[in-house]
């Protein structure tokens, strides 16, 4: 293989692919814009783990969607476009802000009909929703406040059924996921509760799991896949 004959970035990268695989989407960049304009950070997936997760609902056949960390919606509407007109997806958000901004976007994508933006402490909607004996769900997306990582898996599996699908977000962190955090500092914190997360999902004999690093315009990260056994 002949290397590149100037140099390359993953940002260059991912926007070749991204003009390549994806249509242009209007309403999708204002989203982004609108997120940015209220002031919610810049940590949304990017536009190619976007489609990936609608894909990703469409090939499990996925119709009920649960979402843990809404922020400005733009992950939740992939994923409502990935269940379709007759699915349904809810999404947990703490910050009465983000889910505002979230409610905004997914009106404007024209999926807002489908979601159900639950405001609050996640743990909380979730600790709820078991008690209110649900109905399961398809497919779990985890991309929320790291410490809560291990809650949040267990909680899932638990709101799952035999073949629902989990996907838990940033499970690299730049590489950093291999060194025990300083529990004492924030950043320690959350290096911890992806540790735990992945070794809960290393442990639990419910579910069967995996996990892939990404490089590309967020940087050096990674997600971990797993099924409901």
């Amino acid at each position: 293989m002949e290397p590149p004959t100037e140099p390359v970035t993953p940002t260059d990268i991912d926007a070749y692919l991204v003009a390549k695989l994806l249509e242009p989407d209007p309403a999708m960049a204002a989203a982004r814009e609108l997120a940015e304009r209220e002031g919610l950070p810049h940590i949304e997936v990017s536009e190619l783990q976007g489609k990936f997760l609608m894909l990703l609902a469409q090939m499990s056949g996925a119709k009920r969607v649960l979402e843990i960390g809404t922020l400005g919606g733009y992950s939740t509407t992939w994923l409502a476009r990935g269940v379709g007109a007759d699915g349904h997806v809810t999404t947990c958000e703490f910050e009465p802000l983000h889910a505002r901004v979230a409610a905004d976007n997914l009106k404007a994508c024209g999926v807002g009909d489908r979601v159900d933006i639950r405001i609050g402490a996640a743990r909380q909607t979730l600790d709820a929703m078991l008690a209110e004996d649900c109905e399961p769900f398809d497919l779990i997306f985890i991309d929320a406040d790291k410490e809560n990582n291990p809650h949040y898996i267990n909680s899932a599996i638990m709101l799952g059924r035999p073949g629902t699908v989990l996907v838990v977000d940033n499970v690299v962190r730049s590489g950093a996921v291999l060194h025990v955090g300083d529990a004492l500092s924030d950043a320690g914190r959350l290096i911890n509760g992806v540790r735990a997360g992945i070794d809960r999902l290393a442990a639990d004999p419910r579910v069967d799991a995996t996990a892939l690093q990404t490089v590309g315009a967020k940087g050096w990260d990674g997600f971990a896949l797993a099924l409901v056994r």
